[in-house]
Parts: C-alpha cells; structure tokens; sequence
C-alpha cells in the first residue's frame, strides 16, 4: 500500500521523505489556506521534494470551469494529481481529464456507487472519507471494502485513496480490506513507528550491550 502524506508544510514533508516511505503527497483547499502561501508556489515546492503523485485541488464548481483550473494545475508539475470534487460537473471534468490523459483524484466519496461513477469517469483516485463516516456513526472500512469489490468484480483501474484517516487503526484497517493508499496527516504518520514494546526492547538492548563495554567501530 502507497503512504501519502495529507499536508502542505513544505517543511515537514522534506523532513519525513527523507525516510523514503513517502509515496505522494495530497493537499486541499482548507490545507492551503493554512500555508499562508500562494498555492501554486505551494504545489510547485512539494512537488520537488516528492516524485511521487501530488494532489492539487480545483476550487471551481462548474465543470468548464474546473477544467480550466485543472489544466493550469497540470502545467505545474508532470506529478501533479488533480483533485475534483465528486459531483456531477467533478465527473464530467474527471472524464475530460481522462481524455487528456491528466491523473485525476475524485474526493469526498462517500457511497459506493459514487466510487463506481468515479471510476467509470477514468478517475486515477478515488478518495473515501472514511473518518468523516465514523464521525457520523457508520463504518468507514465498510466503504472501502464495498470500492474494492466493486473495482475488483469490474476490473477497474482506479486507485482507492483512503482519506479523512485520524489514527493508527485506520490505517491498518484500510490496508487490510485493499485500500491501493493512505493519505495521513504527519502526526499519524510519525505514530506508525511507534510501539511501547519496541521502545522497551531498544532500552534493554542498549543496557546489554553497555555492560559488555564493547563498541563496533
């Protein structure tokens, strides 16, 4: 499974694919604004710092109007992704975007048969909010699982881009039902590492191999 970063602190995303497990990058509207930044200026950096696909969101509601958009954001990098809401106009410019072969990724999916549209429109991604449906007390995994199926028994090659992931679990969970990528904030990404018994282990090791007064350069 692909781990993306859901972030636009050029800073922070430097930092953590130095560690070479960051396989793209995806950001929105509500990210840019809190960069303070112009967002293409924003888009262009991230996309030197990560070859990988970069998410670059539209911010028009009409589907002409989000081509246009989408185009320009095309031009910034060659792995530039854009980002299109799924609605109707969003699938119309998604099926558009196929045609010009420019990679797609169809957000704020919250149905099954809106994944399905998706990837009949050639959507590259497909983003499942899956923590967004637990805060209204359904199953996020069951829509991932649901996105799989249906891809799977079609054929479809559009990538299930689990997104809205607030935790550990949910990252685990979306790679156990076939979720094809993760996008995650930093935080979570830095909890993936991490594990009490792991932490206590090291300890012990360390103590050990001080007692033998040993050192291996």
């Amino acid at each position: 499974m692909q781990i993306f970063l859901d972030s636009t602190d050029t800073k922070v995303i430097a930092d953590l694919a130095s560690t070479g497990l960051v396989d793209g990058v995806t950001t929105n509207p509500t990210l840019i604004a809190k960069a303070g930044r112009p967002m293409l200026e924003v888009i262009a950096e991230i996309c030197d710092l990560v070859p990988g696909p970069i998410s670059a969101e539209v911010a028009a509601t009409t589907a002409d109007a989000m081509i246009a958009e989408g185009q320009k954001l095309a031009g910034i990098a060659p792995n530039v992704v854009v980002k299109i809401p799924l609605t109707r106009d969003g699938l119309i410019a998604c099926a558009a975007f196929a045609n010009e072969g420019i990679s797609t990724n169809v957000t704020l999916c919250f149905s099954p048969t809106q994944a399905l549209l998706a990837a009949k429109a050639g959507a590259t991604f497909v983003s499942p909010f899956i923590g967004r449906l637990d805060d209204y007390g359904f199953d996020g995994m069951d829509l991932i699982r649901d996105i799989r199926t249906i891809y799977d028994n079609f054929g479809y090659e559009t990538e299930i881009l689990a997104a809205s992931v607030r935790n550990v679990a949910h990252v685990k969970d979306a790679a156990i039902v076939g979720a094809d990528v993760v996008t995650i904030p930093p935080a979570v990404f830095g909890d993936l590492f991490k594990h009490p018994l792991t932490d206590k282990g090291l300890d012990q090791f360390l103590k050990d191999w001080a007692g033998t007064g040993q050192s291996i350069l």
